[in-house]
This record gives structure tokens, C-alpha cells and sequence, in this order.
């Protein structure tokens, strides 16, 4: 494809990405709002983001199949249309359970994005250039932090909570225009895929028996739901314990997100020097040790606002490395089952973000060490599997090939 066309895949992939991000960011800063308005507290209001994450997490494992069979156009266009009528639905309403509700069944919708984002990638460019496709696609994820929460501050304060899921429908209205514009078709649909119940767990075990894919899925799908505690609790932490406004948690939310950013485009060049394995490992434990450092100086009372916002930024500095290359390895084995495969990776991501920002919730207890801790103990178990698994799928790779097609690729 020419540099043009290349361009523009990436930005349509890039925004098919954001949904998700953008529907968790920009309402993070109306929860006390949307807490004052629907006459509930906070922790249940951050329940609705894991009603969210719930969604995601089980969408995905039906997507997934859904890509495979039909092709990646028709099932995009159904999801995302459920996701703009729910959006509509979360603005309208009246209690928290309605609000919880409506974010489930916008999850559902919205995740199609995330599955198809990532299988189209598999689709459109050759197996070793995944990583630095998926460095790309994150750079363009990563600005969404940024935009977000700012947008959603500023428009709480000057048009209510419940405008934010008004632009967040029109947002996505616009991307399905540019699917139908621009986008290639990518796979095309294979009618021999069942869609019956044991034919999807066949295809979903075809996958989940690669041991490459079920360490690198797990291991980035711990390493990636750190940010969910903070997802969780940062707004509750920053606006009632240290109490900034609104507005100033989207700047500071903005700022946190350069801790994405700058180390995805990083990737791209380590990538060239590097294994996506070596930095893999070199990142969980650098955040390991950082994560350790917040711990220990949240119990003993080091941090104000600002030194937290020093070491969640350091410790984010990881995220932007960790979660495309074991994207790119998970996803590396598959050709036939490249649908079944992101969605299954996603659906790992998202399950352990929801049980994440739960655990937040429950845990609350108007400090910051809920989220510190939580946040720390994700890195930890990561870095824990990966150091169990490697040996395994060392021996296999040593000792046999992997069915699927280009699969002993190095990236």
C-alpha cells in the first residue's frame, strides 16, 4: 500500500482503538457529578466502569468468531451501532442501575473495535512488522488520555455529565462513515468457520493450547489491567483527597498520559536492537521496582499530590512497552484464527481490568493504597508467569513446530 493508504489505515484503526479508551476516560471526571445527580456515592459509580470492563471482556470472545466467519466489515458496523444507541441511553439516564446498565450493553457494542482493530492488522501487514504497527496504533490510543478527560471536564461543567455520551455517539457515528470510506476489507469471511457452540470452543482451544499465545496473553493481560486501578481510583483519590477541581484532574490525566506515549514510539527503535521477549521482561521489572517504591512510600506518608503524580507517571512510562509486544507475540502464531485470537488476548486484557477495578472499589478506603497496591500487585503476577512460562515455550520451540502458519517469526 502507498504511504497515504498506510496512513490512513493506521488513523482509522487508531480511532477504532479509542473507542473503548475514550468511553472510560471521558467520564471519569463527572463521577462526583453523576454520584451528586443520581443521588449515589462514588464506589458505586465506579461500578459502572466495571460494568463497562464486564462487557468488554465478555463481547470479545463473541466478536472474535463473529470476524472470523463473516469478515470484519459487517460485524464492525452492527457493534458499533449498538454502541451509538447505548450511548444515547447512558445520557438519558435516571438512576445508577440504569447507567450501569446502559454501559454494559455500550460495552457490548463497543468492543467490536478492539477485536477487529487488531485482526485487521494481523490481516494487512506481514507478521514481523506487527509490534511496530501495534506501536503505532498505540500512539494514536495514547492521545485519547490526553483529549478525554479534558473534553469530559469541560463539558460536565458546562453542559452536564450526560453530554459526554452524546459526543461519545457522535464520535462513532464519524468512524463508521470512515470504515465505509476507507478502510479495507481485510480477511474475507469463510464460510467453513461454525458459528455452533462446540465449533467456537474448538477454534477458542486451537488457540489457547499455544503456549506462546496463552503466556504472552496472560502476561500482558495482567501487565495492561494496572492502569485500570488507576482508572478507577485516580479520580477519587485526586479530586476528594487531595481535592483538585474537574478540570485540573483532565490536565493532570493529560499529563499521565505522556507516560504512554513517549515510550510507545520508544518501542519502535528498541524493537531493532531488541527481542519483543528481552523487553518484555527488562519493562515488568523495572515497573516491578517502581510499583514497589509507590507502595511503600504511600503507607509511610512520603507523597503529596505531586510526588504521586511523579511516580504513577514513572510507573505508566511502562505501559506503552509492554502491552504491543506482547500483543505482537500473542498474536504471531495465528492466520486462520487471528479473530479468535485477539479476542480471546482482549477478552483476558478487559476480564482482569474489570476483576482490577472491582478490587479498587472494594477496597476503598479514602487513601491512595488501594490503587497503589493494586496497580503493583498486577506487574508482580505478570512478571511472575512470564518467568514460569518461558521455559515452557522454549522447549517447544526447541523440540517442535507450531501448527498455524508463520509462526516461528521473530519480532
Amino acid at each position: 500500500m502507498t504511504r497515504r493508504q498506510y496512513f490512513v489505515v493506521i488513523l482509522i484503526l487508531g480511532t477504532l482503538s479509542t473507542i473503548s479508551p475514550f468511553s472510560i476516560d471521558m467520564y471519569l471526571p463527572g463521577f462526583p457529578a453523576i454520584a451528586k445527580d443520581l443521588h449515589t456515592t462514588i464506589d458505586q459509580v465506579q461500578l459502572s466502569l466495571t460494568a463497562y470492563l464486564i462487557g468488554i471482556s465478555v463481547s470479545q470472545l463473541i466478536y472474535g468468531p463473529l470476524l472470523d466467519r463473516f469478515g470484519r466489515k459487517i460485524p464492525l458496523y452492527v457493534g458499533l451501532l449498538i454502541y451509538v444507541v447505548a450511548s444515547v441511553g447512558c445520557a438519558f439516564s435516571s438512576s445508577i442501575e440504569m447507567l450501569i446498565g446502559m454501559r454494559l450493553l455500550q460495552a457490548l457494542g463497543g468492543c467490536v473495535g478492539l477485536v477487529a482493530a487488531q485482526a485487521l492488522v494481523r490481516d494487512l501487514f506481514p507478521v514481523n512488522q506487527i509490534a511496530q504497527v501495534l506501536s503505532l496504533l498505540i500512539l494514536v490510543v495514547a492521545v485519547s488520555p490526553m483529549i478525554a478527560p479534558t473534553v469530559g471536564g469541560y463539558a460536565t461543567l458546562a453542559f452536564g455529565w450526560h453530554s459526554m455520551f452524546i459526543i461519545l455517539a457522535a464520535i462513532t457515528a464519524l468512524i463508521m462513515v470512515g470504515i465505509y470510506v476507507a478502510l479495507p476489507d481485510g480477511k474475507q469471511p469463510d464460510a467453513t468457520l461454525s458459528l455452533r457452540p462446540r465449533a467456537v470452543l474448538g477454534s477458542f482451544f486451537t488457540v489457547i493450547k499455544q503456549p506462546q499465545f496463552l503466556t504472552y496473553s496472560l502476561v500482558g493481560g495482567f501487565a495492561t489491567s494496572a492502569p485500570f486501578a488507576y482508572l478507577a481510583g485516580s479520580s477519587d483519590v485526586f479530586m476528594n483527597l487531595y481535592h483538585v477541581s474537574a478540570q485540573e484532574y483532565g490536565w493532570i490525566f493529560a499529563f499521565l498520559s505522556i507516560a504512554v506515549i513517549a515510550p510507545t514510539q520508544l518501542n519502535r527503535f528498541l524493537l531493532k536492537r531488541f527481542t519483543s521477549e528481552q523487553i518484555i521482561f527488562t519493562t515488568l521489572a523495572y515497573q516491578s521496582v517502581v510499583g514497589l517504591l509507590m507502595v511503600v512510600g504511600t503507607w509511610a506518608g512520603w507523597f503529596g499530590v505531586y510526588g504521586l503524580i511523579t511516580m504513577l507517571f514513572l510507573f505508566l512510562c511502562g505501559q506503552g512497552i509492554t502491552g504491543p509486544n506482547a500483543s505482537a507475540l500473542s498474536l504471531a502464531p495465528f492466520a486462520r484464527h487471528a479473530g479468535s485470537a485477539a479476542a480471546l488476548m482482549g477478552s483476558f486484557r478487559m476480564g482482569f481490568g474489570a476483576c482490577v477495578s472491582a478490587g479498587v472499589s472494594i477496597f476503598h478506603n479514602n487513601t491512595s493504597m488501594p490503587m497503589v497496591g493494586v496497580m503493583t500487585g498486577c506487574v508482580f503476577l505478570a512478571l511472575f508467569i512470564l518467568l514460569v512460562s518461558q521455559r515452557v515455550i522454549t522447549y517447544q520451540r526447541a523440540h517442535k513446530s507450531i501448527d498455524e502458519p508463520m509462526a516461528e517469526v521473530a519480532l
